[in-house]
């Protein structure tokens, strides 16, 4: 059988592959879905896709399926790790941290102002995949953007570098690397920050992704992939982020939230109220990702056991059922109900936690003129819908109740949070990931595959 497209998702521990077919029609199809171990550890990750076909072979009772593409998403191999450096932590380093979230990478190392010998030694430390070095408005202060591009330049490092800070320094930059004979490892790009109250982050964002797929493709275990992927490889997070944006085009202002083993992640794709707006203290970006590395309920549940307290996670259980035998049967998928009752209270925590570090909040600030009140952070007051993907939040009973409880709490609290006529869908093919890479390629097919998935008319 021959099929138009298989997309690989990739993950650390699990790979998942995903069949469509009559791509190019105004009805494509979502054939179904095959799993297996990821193979980064035995050298190869295509024993792992090949494993994940055989199996989606299996499910959909069919023999020695062909594609005419595959497509890939991938956080295996560490995924997407990134430093960024700039010049005021709220404003140029903010940026940049959007930027590099926005993307898909997870921040290994964050700093503002000159880089000092200790940062060095962080930054060789780490090892991140990409560096990106930010720094003042266009046309602003030069000195410290020129000095941290000196010493990043004098690491004894092989990692690609973007300069994405104030234009009046690109030459100097591009001076500097070629000197230290590494000028093929640098990429100037608009500024992230080119003036005040402005971001520009979606330029950074493509050279970010562009510079992934090189990478990914290099690391250990991944070095064959394209001996089976012929198509586009994207990290997971940022296909995430790019059917979010692809799907709000078409339906309207959202948040999806994705709750996984090991993190949390938050995509928002707004640009919130125009009340809000006018007493806004910072800008932040239309698309804004943040992950959340302790929250997750398989890899870190025992981190969300410790911040919500065994006593607390107790009362929410069915009576005598007890942690230590939850925790001792411990699975990534729970099998019995007091499992999945105890994955559900985890969620809850997740979802709640990772939204309030995500939206803004309405303060009163007290300044020369007296007391004002203004708005912090990301505005989600209006989002219609609140979409919920990954493993957790698409096959646990509850889902729909755990994201619904937002809206519940939007109502007491000063936390810029969706409101009551934001409306609930979940991912019910798990699938979000595969056709955010997708829409790069078939944008029409991908919308529509997203609409059947989320159960849109």
């Amino acid at each position: 059988m021959e099929v138009d497209v298989l997309v690989a998702e990739i993950g650390s521990t699990t790979t998942v592959v995903n069949a469509f077919t009559d791509i190019e029609t105004e009805s494509p199809k979502f054939l179904g879905q095959g799993q297996a171990s990821t193979t980064v550890l035995e050298g190869d990750v295509n024993i792992g896709i090949n494993n994940a076909i055989k199996v989606l072979e299996k499910n959909i009772n069919v023999s020695n399926i062909k594609y005419k593409k595959m497509l890939a998403t991938s956080s295996a191999a560490g995924g997407l790790k990134m430093s960024v450096h700039g010049l005021v932590y709220d404003m140029t380093v903010r940026a940049a941290r959007e930027a590099a979230l926005g993307a898909g990478a997870n921040l290994s190392l964050a700093t503002s102002g000159k880089l000092s010998k200790r940062d060095l030694e962080k930054i060789v430390k780490t090892k991140p995949n990409i560096i990106l070095i930010a720094g003042g408005v266009d046309y602003g202060e030069k000195e410290t953007a020129i000095h941290n591009s000196e010493c990043i330049a004098s690491l004894d490092i092989d990692i690609p570098v973007i300069y994405a800070g104030n234009k009046a320094c690109c030459d100097d930059v591009a001076d500097i690397f070629l000197e230290q004979g590494k000028s093929h490892l640098l990429k100037i790009v608009e500024n992230v920050y080119p003036k005040v109250d402005m971001l520009n982050v979606v330029p950074v964002r493509n050279v970010i992704q562009d510079i992934f797929e090189l990478h990914i493709t290099h690391a250990p275990g991944m070095e064959r992939v394209r001996e089976t992927v012929n198509g586009t490889i994207m990290p997971t997070p940022a296909a995430v982020m790019e059917a979010s944006k692809h799907l709000r085009e078409n339906i309207g202002d959202l948040v999806t939230i994705d709750v996984g083993g090991a993190t949390t992640d938050i995509h928002s794709v707004t640009d919130g109220s125009e009340a809000i707006g006018n007493i806004m203290l910072f800008p932040e970006p239309t698309a804004k990702r943040t992950v959340e590395g302790d929250l997750g309920v398989y890899v870190n549940m025992h981190s969300i056991l410790d911040k919500m307290g065994a006593e607390e996670v107790s009362k929410k259980l069915t009576k005598g059922v007890l942690i230590d035998e939850l925790i001792k049967d411990f699975k990534p998928i729970p099998d019995t109900e007091p499992l999945t009752e105890f994955v559900e209270i985890l969620t809850q925590y997740a979802v709640d936690v990772s939204l309030s570090r995500h939206a803004g909040e309405i303060k009163s600030v007290f300044d020369y003129s007296g007391k004002k009140t203004v708005a912090i952070g990301k505005d989600l007051t209006a989002v219609k819908w609140i979409i919920g993907t990954g493993g957790a939040l698409t096959r646990l009973p509850k889902r729909v109740a755990i994201l619904e409880s937002i809206i519940e709490k939007s109502k007491s609290t000063t936390s810029m949070y969706p409101k009551e006529y934001a409306l609930v869908l979940i991912d019910n093919d798990y699938i979000f990931a595969s056709l955010g890479v997708l829409s790069k390629t078939y944008p029409n097919a991908a919308l529509i595959l997203m609409k059947n998935s989320l159960r849109i008319n």
